[in-house]
């Protein structure tokens, strides 16, 4: 599946979102309630102030003195005292609803992280069970972009986002309770403006989605460049590149910032929109609360309070429609991860598969047709017996096919047509784990990882002992490259080994391979790269690897295989020729037979 082709069909679909999302905050979901119960509160306090002013103006500026009866006994609040308590009562509200918010802030920010952290850590569990073929149609940056920046945009902000919408629902509710309780005919007048103010939001969900995908995409590609930079960086500097780079980096930042732009010209007028409904509505107000003054039907105190409580409400409102612009985002974003987990390897294992322990007599390829693309074949029809204990070398023209064969042994891929069978059994009757447990591969460029030389060559096998490490160290030709170094085996190596000569880095995968111990060995031009020196003690390490084991070898230099057991030769994904190096050789105006020749002859010319 290509991720740039992505639709977040299901956005919109909140019952869907909420059914997928829910077990990440299941776990936290006591958390997730309590900041809740914190948000509540947190926005009806916005009412106090506006709430404040009715008594403030009908009691302290009109002088006017409280009376009223508890329990049929009456009491007098002087102005004067109202004087004192209104004001020291909005800094305790003040105070409060400090607290609250620093409360709110913190549960979600805690939340939010742990939904984050565990929705990441389950995508990256599906991302590593991925098939090659996932990896050859996705660029590193769309992975990175759909991995990485999705579940932190659609976990991270969503409690956040929810609780902002919950606190600003609650502070509107609290203040058209104020609202309402100063003059219920302004209220309807004024919620009723404020609710068309809202309308907007709704509109431009589609918008959204739309430039959401396509800023993901761009993003991708963006992070693509970036790591093309960094790894390809000789390449761009011996063939200077640079103004390449720069150019595509120029024209991607400008298209990233083109669907911005649309976005923000298509939605750019929402708020000002809303304000402007908003100011209708207050204007409105204005002009009906003072008729109503003039008739005596509200005091001054109430209008005022009315007056500032729908002032202040017009911030929650337009929280609430920044906040679902927003949240519009996140359910995008959500919708591609969860795309994410429904993505299945091509690659798969039957129902209770059988579990391929060694290998006893024979691996067999017969009628074997593939290609990376089914219309374009790469193999055509390739029956081969390799059995145990043997080694196969594979030469011929490049792009014939000899990788595509060990790919498909370490089913990196599965056939079109045919079958690959160990022991007369097919190889999609096994488990993956099992296969992969007893083949091990050293590549013509072997990816190291950072860390340790010791953590590099122990990924082999984790299990292994001390005795063994020392053991693949030897056979590898390691020890005095060991000894120069600075910090011995934990000497850390950096990025892809960066800081290793070609000969270290095969060495160091020779010895991982050694470590593993695996029956089935695959040697994919390990030496192609190499210079003569660093060839000849990588070959001996090869060697050692070699014994007692089931090879397979992808050939450059046809010396290294004069002494393998068969060699077949594949030209345009077919098997023109097989047998040992005696017998090609015997063969007139064969294909190894010129293939040996004009090597030698080069060799001899050199």
């Amino acid at each position: 599946m290509k991720l740039s082709k992505t639709t977040a069909e299901n956005s919109y679909r909140y019952s869907w979102l909420l059914s997928k999302i829910y077990p990440y905050i299941k776990p936290v979901l006591f958390r997730v309630i309590l900041g809740f119960f914190v948000a509540i509160p947190l926005g009806l306090l916005d009412g106090v102030t506006a709430f404040a002013l009715k008594p403030y103006m009908d009691y302290v500026v009109g002088q006017k003195d409280l009376e009223f009866a508890i329990l049929n006994h009456n009491y007098t609040l002087t102005w004067q005292t109202f004087a004192y308590i209104i004001p020291f009562g909005v800094i305790a509200f003040a105070i409060v609803q400090g607290v609250l918010r620093y409360l709110n802030t913190y549960l979600s920010e805690w939340t939010s992280q742990r939904i984050t952290n565990s929705v990441k850590i389950d995508l990256f569990k599906t991302l590593v069970q991925m098939d090659i073929k996932f990896f050859d149609e996705n660029s590193s940056g769309i992975i990175q972009s759909r991995y990485l920046n999705d579940p932190q945009t659609a976990a991270d902000g969503l409690i956040e986002k929810i609780k902002t919408i919950t606190t600003s629902l609650f502070g509107a509710l609290g203040l058209i309770g104020v609202m309402l309780y100063s003059s219920w005919k302004l209220a309807f007048v004024g919620v009723g403006v404020l609710c068309i103010a809202f309308v907007p939001v709704l509109l431009i969900r589609n918008l959204i989605k739309k430039t959401s995908n396509e800023n993901m995409v761009v993003s991708g590609n963006i992070r693509t460049n970036m790591n093309e930079t960094y790894s390809g960086n000789k390449v761009m500097t011996s063939y200077q590149l640079q103004n390449r780079q720069i150019d595509l980096f120029k024209a991607q930042i400008k298209e990233s910032y083109n669907i911005s732009m649309h976005l923000i010209k298509r939605s750019g007028w929402m708020s000002p929109l809303m304000y402007l409904i908003a100011s209708f509505g207050i204007a409105i107000v204005l002009y009906y609360g003072t008729s109503l003054i003039t008739t005596g039907q509200i005091t001054a105190g109430s209008f005022a309070s009315f007056v500032t409580s729908l002032l202040l409400l017009y911030k929650p409102v337009k929280t609430l429609g920044n906040t679902m612009t927003g949240i519009q985002k996140i359910f995008v974003a959500m919708g591609r991860v969860f795309e994410l987990f429904d993505i299945m390897p091509d690659i798969k294992e039957q129902n209770n598969p059988k579990e391929f322990k060694e290998l006893n007599s024979k691996i067999e390829l017969k009628n074997v047709s593939f290609g990376y693309n089914p219309e374009i074949p790469v193999l055509k029809n390739i029956n081969l017996t390799i059995n145990k204990n043997e080694t196969v070398a594979f030469v011929g023209n490049s792009g014939g096919g000899k990788s595509t064969i060990v790919n498909l042994i370490s089913r990196f891929y599965d056939i079109n047509e045919g079958s690959i069978t160990f022991d007369g059994t097919d190889i999609r009757e096994f488990s993956l784990d099992s296969i992969r447990k007893n083949i091990a591969v050293v590549f013509q460029d072997n990816f190291l990882f950072s860390g340790t030389i010791r953590e590099n060559i122990m990924m082999g096998n984790y299990n292994a002992t001390e005795e063994d490490l020392k053991n693949a160290i030897h056979y590898a030709y390691l020890e005095e490259t060991i000894t120069n170094m600075p910090a011995g085996l934990d000497t850390v190596i950096g990025e892809r080994g960066t800081t290793l000569s070609g000969g270290q880095r095969q060495r160091i995968a020779i010895a991982r391979a050694f470590i593993k111990n695996a029956p089935i060995l695959i040697l994919d031009e390990a030496t192609s790269a190499l210079d003569n020196n660093s060839e000849a003690i990588v070959q001996k390490a090869i060697d050692n690897l070699m014994k007692n084991r089931t090879v397979f070898v992808i050939a450059h230099r046809l010396s290294t295989i004069k002494d393998a057991d068969k060699i077949v030769v594949i030209n345009e994904g077919r098997i023109v020729e097989q047998g040992s190096h005696e017998e090609l050789l015997k063969i007139e105006n064969g294909e190894y037979k010129k293939l040996y020749e004009m090597q030698f002859k080069r060799t001899n010319t050199i």
